[in-house]
Formats: structure tokens, sequence, C-alpha cells
């Protein structure tokens, strides 16, 4: 990988911007962390995991998306669910015995070959053969889609550029190659960050480039339809306030978290949190609705968790609790939900709504 990757920058001419960087880092084929055999998704570091995700913590998690997935087929008129980044396939297995009879096909869109034959495997062995039958895996987008996606931390995993304040100028930070590790290097750009604000130099913020237009593609291809995303990320303001002075990129190996993307490349991964109003902005303008916003803890309470935990035995509540908790991943993760055509009033926002925050 570290080989890969400093042949990129000598063929660039000695600097590479960090978004192609990242790229490589996290999907290079046959080495970036997300295309190899690893077992990235796990409770515990024992397991040789990175990292956990909600449907790894407690399978009420997708029995909850299911009623808002389940909501949306009825309002749109269609028989498909389509997600995007499956991970280890622990969502897909929860929303396939969910929704059953309700749905034709169950789509994958994943670029990571092993990933792909994980989730195979998971599926195959947890979800009845009449309803696993209904998977199947695709590695691009179809002209049309008319169905009901969904991702969950899938946007923040897409590369970003950064962007440097050096008290005079913004700057486009890459990354060279010297004496055998990767180095931070800046570059003049016209690139700037959305909001303009008097930033304190050595202001290192983040532009989801390939995230709002990820969205943008989606809405060109969703004819008929709805999609919701899960991860975690603020709104515009928040995410560009001038005290987030470090920004949001961070890593993420053996269940502990590091600030340093040069190092390691290839053996953990890279994340940044998400700016909700791009997203938003990027479907609205692109002839989406935005159905609402709002936290996962009240998404979730709105879809029915609650219910659900009544007779559950300890070990499932403290699993849920970690869902719902403001400490855990109640208030920084968020949801947000679209609409291809005519909008409805989705369950997930009934209550808590924070689409006026965008």
């Amino acid at each position: 990988m570290k080989a890969r990757i400093a042949t990129e920058i000598e063929r660039a001419g000695g600097w590479l911007g960090f978004e192609r960087y990242m790229e490589l880092v996290l999907y290079a084929p046959g080495l970036g962390y997300y295309v190899r055999g690893d077992r990235q998704f796990g409770l515990m570091p024992g397991s040789g995991s990175d990292f956990v995700t909600a449907p790894e913590l407690s399978p009420l998690f997708g029995r909850a998306l299911a009623r808002q997935m389940g909501q949306a087929l009825d309002a749109t008129g269609t028989r498909e669910v389509w997600e995007f980044g499956a991970g280890s396939g622990a969502l897909a297995t929860q929303l396939l015995e969910a929704l059953g009879e309700r749905i034709d096909r169950y789509v994958i869109v994943d670029l990571s070959g092993a990933l792909r034959e994980r989730q195979r495997t998971t599926i195959a062995a947890r979800v009845p053969p009449q309803h696993a039958a209904k998977a199947v895996w695709l590695d691009r987008l179809p002209e049309r889609i008319d169905g009901v996606l969904v991702g969950n931390e899938v946007l923040d995993a897409m590369p970003v550029a950064l962007l440097h304040f050096d008290g005079h100028q913004w700057l486009e930070r890459g990354v060279v190659f010297s004496d055998g590790r990767f180095m931070y290097a800046d570059r003049p750009t016209s690139l700037r960050p959305p909001l303009a604000a008097d930033r304190v130099p050595g202001t290192t913020v983040e532009l989801q480039r390939q995230g709002e237009a990820f969205i943008r593609t989606l809405a060109a291809t969703l004819r008929r339809g709805a999609a919701f995303f899960i991860d975690y990320g603020f709104p515009e303001a928040e995410f560009h306030h001038p005290q987030r002075i470090g920004g949001t990129l961070m890593c993420h190996r053996a269940h502990q978290a590091d600030g340093d993307p040069l190092s390691d490349v290839g053996d953990k991964d890279i994340t940044a949190h998400v700016d909700f109003t791009g997203i938003a902005l990027a479907g609205q303008n692109a002839g989406l609705a935005v159905l609402g916003y709002t936290t996962q803890a009240r998404f979730l309470m709105n879809c029915g968790l609650l219910d659900d935990l009544q007779g559950a035995d300890l070990r499932a509540i403290a699993a849920a609790q970690k869902l719902l908790t403001e400490h855990e991943m109640g208030e920084l993760f968020k949801v947000i939900g679209f609409a291809a055509g005519e909008p409805f009033d989705a369950i997930g926002f009934a209550q808590g709504d924070r689409s006026h925050m965008l």
C-alpha cells in the first residue's frame, strides 16, 4: 500500500491532494482498507475488528429502521431495497428478515469483493432461504432505481479534501513522500469552506465533495422512491464553526481512535464527520425532497425501538442504550431522509425533526 501511494505521488509530480490519498488508502484495488479480507466490523478488538456499527450492536436497530423502510416502500409504491456499503451484512439480514414478503429484491452496492463475500455468508446463515435469495450485488449503479435506499455509515467513509488556513490564505492540504514516510504539504487553492468566517491560523477543515457528488448521482438515478442515510455529523454552522480548528478527520484501529492518517496506511480506517447541510442541499438542488433530519435516538424511538425493548433482557437493553444515549450514538449520529417524487410524512421524523437547523 505504501509503495502504491508513493508511486502515485511521484507520477503526480511529488504532491497528491489528500482527497486522492484517502481514496487510495481506503479503496485501492486489492490493497485498500475496505477492499481487503480483514474483518473491520465487530463488537470487540478480540475479533480482529477495528470498530462497531449500530447493526452489530443490536438487531433492534434494523428492526426499527425496517418500519421506516416499510412505510417508505408503501408510500412510494416500490418493492426494492438498496443498501450502500453493507459492511458485515448485519443490517441486510435484519432488514430482509423484517421486511420479508414486502420486497422483491434487496440490492447491495459495495466496492469491496471481500466484504461482498462476507455479506453473502452472513445473509445465507441468518436469513430464511426464500428471503436470502432476494439479495443481489452490484458494483455500479444502473440508469434507473425504483426503491428505497439506505446507507449506514457510508457517507463518512467517502474521501474528503482538506483545506488549511495559515493566517493569510486558504491552502489545499496534500501528501508528499520523503525519507520513507508520508508528510503533509500545502498548496494555494481557489477552494473555500462554504461559510465565510474569521478563522484561527492553523485551522483545518474538510470538504465532502465526493459525498455531495454521490447524493447528486443518486438523485439522477432514483426515479421513484426514498433514501435514508445514518451517520455521525453536524449541520453546516456547527461543522464549520470557527472554534472547530482541527476538523473532524479521524482514524480507527482495534477499537481505538487516532488522528494520524499518514501512518499505518491501509491498516486502519479514515473517516470524517458529515456536513448534513451540504448533503441536504446536494439532494434538494438535484430534485429530491428532504423528508426530515434528526438524531439517531429520536429517529429510532419514532420507529418504535422503545416498544421493542418491552420484555427484553438486560443485555439487549444495554446494547440498545448505546444506540440512544447522548454520550454514545444517540446524539452524534443523525438521520436524513429524501424522497424522489411526492414527499410523505416519514414516521422517523414525526417528532424531533431538526430540518430547520440545516
